[in-house]
C-alpha cells in the first residue's frame, strides 16, 4: 500500500523525508513585515512550507462573542476588530506569494470558511489545510474537496467517529491526516503520540503530527513513530502578544527541530539485521565463540 501525496514538488508519505512546516498562523500580529521574518526563518531553518490562516471575521466569529471588549496591541476594542487587525488582505498575501517564491518555500493557508478558501484559491497554494475546528463542517469540507487540491486534515478536539465522517467526505486518496491535541501549550500527557500508530493502522493516507506542546523532543519522536508532516506554530519571540505565541517554536528552536527530525530519519533504518562496516574492528577485536 502506498502512502503519500504530492504537494508542491515534494512527495509526502512513508518512503519520503519529513514535511516540515512553520505555521505562521496568526503569529504576526497584521504586521507583514514580520510575516516575512517569519518566513526566512522557516526557510533558514530548514522547513518546507509555512502556514497562514485565512478567516472572514463575521462568519468565524460568533455573534455573542463580536462585541465582546479586550485588551490588545492596538488598544481596548472589540472581539471582531481584533479578528480584522490580524487579517491580511489582497495585497499582503501577493506579497507573502512573491517572497515565498524568492525563498523557494511553500506557502499554504488553513481557511476558516468558504470566502476565505475561495480567496486563497486565487495563489494557487500547493494544498489547503483544514483546521480541527472545523473537521465537522461539512459544507467546508466539500467546499475544500471540490478545489481538486491535496488536502491535509487536523484532527484536535475530535472523536475517531468525527474523523471517520470527515474521511468519508474527504477521501483518502489525496489527504494527509494530522494528528493533534488542541491545546495551547499542550501538556505532555495529554499529547497521546500513540495516535498516529492508530491512525496508520485505520486509515490508508498518509499521516501527520500538528504538534502544540512546548519544546522540541515530541515532535521529533512523532516521526519515529510514523508521522510523515511535522507542524508546529513559529514566533520571533514567545513573549510576543498573541494567544499562539507560548505554544510556537522560536527560529534557532525550528532550526534544532529540522536537525533531530533529520537525524531521527537517519537512524530508523530498514529494521533488518545489519553487521556494518564500522563494526568490523569490533568484531575482530572482541567477538568470542564457545560451544
Amino acid at each position: 500500500m502506498s502512502r503519500e501525496v504530492k504537494i508542491g514538488n515534494h512527495w509526502v508519505g512513508d518512503s519520503h523525508p519529513t514535511y516540515v512546516i512553520g505555521e505562521v498562523g496568526i503569529n504576526h500580529n497584521g504586521d507583514i513585515e514580520i510575516a516575512k521574518s517569519l518566513m526566512n526563518a522557516a526557510k533558514k531553518a530548514g522547513a518546507d512550507a509555512v502556514k497562514f490562516q485565512k478567516r472572514t471575521p463575521e462568519i468565524c466569529v460568533p455573534l455573542e462573542q463580536q462585541s465582546q471588549m479586550r485588551e490588545t496591541p492596538w488598544g481596548y476594542i472589540s472581539y471582531l476588530e481584533y479578528r480584522y487587525k490580524t487579517e491580511f488582505d489582497r495585497e499582503a498575501y501577493q506579497e507573502i506569494d512573491r517572497h515565498a517564491k524568492e525563498l523557494g518555500i511553500d506557502w499554504f493557508a488553513s481557511s476558516w470558511d468558504i470566502p476565505s478558501l475561495e480567496f486563497i484559491q486565487q495563489f494557487d497554494p500547493p494544498t489547503h489545510k483544514i483546521p480541527s475546528a472545523l473537521l465537522t463542517d461539512k459544507e467546508l469540507l466539500r467546499a475544500h474537496r471540490d478545489t481538486g487540491k491535496p488536502l491535509i486534515l487536523s484532527t484536535g478536539m475530535s472523536t475517531i467517529e468525527e474523523i471517520n465522517e470527515a474521511i468519508e467526505v474527504l477521501g483518502e486518496d489525496n489527504l494527509v491526516l494530522c494528528h493533534t491535541t488542541s491545546s495551547y501549550p499542550c501538556p505532555p500527557e495529554e499529547l497521546n503520540l500513540r495516535m498516529i500508530q492508530t491512525l496508520k493502522e485505520r486509515f490508508s493516507c498518509p499521516i501527520g503530527y500538528s504538534g502544540h506542546e512546548v519544546g522540541l523532543v515530541p515532535s521529533a519522536i512523532a516521526v519515529a513513530l510514523g508521522a510523515c508532516m511535522v507542524e508546529r506554530h513559529i514566533t520571533l519571540d514567545r513573549s510576543m502578544w498573541g494567544s499562539d505565541q507560548s505554544a510556537s517554536v522560536e527560529p534557532q528552536g525550528l532550526a534544532s527541530l529540522v536537525k533531530y527530525i533529520r537525524v531521527t530519519e537517519k537512524s530508523l533504518g530498514d529494521g533488518i539485521k545489519h553487521v556494518y562496516d564500522s563494526e568490523q574492528s569490533s568484531l575482530r577485536k572482541l567477538r568470542r565463540f564457545s560451544q
